[in-house]
């Protein structure tokens, strides 16, 4: 794997949770939009699963909620969830100004 590679996979598929607090940050979002919204606005595929199980580990932890919405269960970002949010967004922000 070319070091570029390595360094989109780290900071995509492999921190998917930035992405998904950014999608449920604007708005009630179903767990089955994630990916086609993240391939979309964020120009690279997640797996099938993943996204769901990291979602399901954010709700967990308590940096996304969920609540059934016509038969569906919609997940939304929490107050924790924004604050983990903006330390991750941060953290990429310094580490951008040291390089």
């Amino acid at each position: 794997m070319l070091p570029i590679e390595r360094l989109q996979k780290s900071n995509t598929k492999e921190n998917l949770w930035l992405y998904i607090l950014s999608l449920t940050k604007k708005g009630e979002i179903y767990a089955w939009e994630i990916p086609s919204i993240i391939e979309k606005k964020f120009h690279f595929k997640p797996g099938r699963i993943t996204p769901y199980r990291v979602l399901y580990r954010l709700e967990k932890v308590g940096f996304v909620k969920s609540k059934m919405k016509e038969r569906r269960r919609v997940y939304q970002v929490t107050e924790k969830g924004k604050k983990e949010l903006e330390k991750g967004k941060d953290f990429l922000k310094e580490i951008s100004k040291k390089l």
